[in-house]
């Protein structure tokens, strides 16, 4: 029972290592330090991490340059 156990650890730890992994590379380019911190400290076998890779982190963010758009007072 207890082999048993061991070798279901092992396979958790093997499956959640590549996405937590993957996740922090992400989360960390991105410049996302709050979801960094969440995928680093909480521990959901990967669920969490493959939550953030394939939903929250395909937000794009929009940064809007206001220094190419016309003046609005000068016509």
């Amino acid at each position: 029972m207890e082999n048993k156990l061991f070798f279901i650890l092992i396979a958790i730890v093997v499956w959640s290592i590549p996405w937590k992994g993957f996740a922090l590379w992400k989360s960390a380019r991105r410049g996302e330090g709050i979801w960094f911190v969440i995928l680093l400290l909480l521990n959901t076998a990967g669920i969490l991490e493959i939550l953030y890779l394939f939903f929250f982190s395909n937000k794009r963010k929009v940064i809007i340059d206001k220094s190419k758009e016309p003046d609005a007072g000068f016509r």
